[in-house]
C-alpha cells in the first residue's frame, strides 16, 4: 500500500482515524508562498464532522499544527511536515463491529485487500484520513493564487438532495453558505 501520490507536488499522509493523529508530509512545494494559516484552516473547517446531518456527529477540533518547511509566513522549499492530533477518539464506540462490516464504508473492501481490519472507526479507510488532502489541497490553492488561478468545486449531489440545474445557473459565490 502506497501512501503517498503526486510527481510534481507529493504528499505522503500518515494516522489512523482512532490514532494519535493523522498529518503528511508534502515534497516539491515551492519556496516563496505566502502561508495563510487562517485560509488553511478555514479549509480544515470546512470538512470537520458534526456539523450537519449527512456527517458524523463526533466533535472534532481539527486544529493543523505544521511542524516544518514553513518559516516567517513562508514556505521554504523543504518538505511541509504537518499533523492535526486527534482529540475526540471513542474506540470502544466500535466494539460492536470488530465482526460486522459496516455497510457503505470501506471496511470490508480495506480487510481484503490488505489482509488486516482496524475496526476502530475504519483505520486508514475513514473519512478522517482526508484532513491530509484538505491541508495539502488548501496550500495548493495558496500557491496557484499566486499565479492568478482560482478553483471552484462544489457539491452537486448528496443522497437524494441535488441540485437541479446546470452548475451556470447558480452563483457559486454562495459555495461556502
Amino acid at each position: 500500500m502506497f501512501n503517498s501520490f503526486g510527481n510534481i507536488l507529493r504528499l505522503t499522509s500518515f494516522g489512523e482515524s482512532h490514532g494519535k493523529g493523522v498529518g503528511g508530509v508534502i515534497d516539491g512545494f515551492p519556496a516563496g508562498i505566502a502561508i495563510d494559516m487562517d485560509f488553511v484552516q478555514a479549509e480544515l473547517d470546512r470538512r470537520r464532522p458534526g456539523q450537519s446531518r449527512i456527517t458524523t456527529a463526533r466533535k472534532e477540533g481539527d486544529k493543523v499544527e505544521f511542524l516544518s518547511g514553513i518559516f516567517e509566513g513562508k514556505s521554504t522549499g523543504c518538505p511541509i511536515g504537518f499533523i492535526v492530533w486527534n482529540q475526540n477518539q471513542h474506540s470502544d464506540d466500535y466494539n460492536n463491529l470488530k465482526e460486522v462490516y459496516r455497510p457503505s464504508h470501506a471496511d470490508y473492501t480495506y480487510k481484503v485487500k490488505y489482509g488486516i481490519r482496524d475496526h476502530r472507526g475504519g483505520g486508514r479507510s475513514s473519512a478522517r484520513e482526508t484532513i491530509s488532502r484538505v491541508v495539502a489541497g488548501a496550500l495548493a490553492k495558496l500557491a496557484l493564487k499566486q499565479l492568478g488561478i482560482h478553483i471552484t468545486a462544489y457539491t452537486s449531489q448528496v443522497g437524494p438532495i441535488r441540485l437541479e440545474e446546470n452548475y451556470t445557473a447558480y452563483d457559486l459565490d454562495l459555495i461556502e453558505t
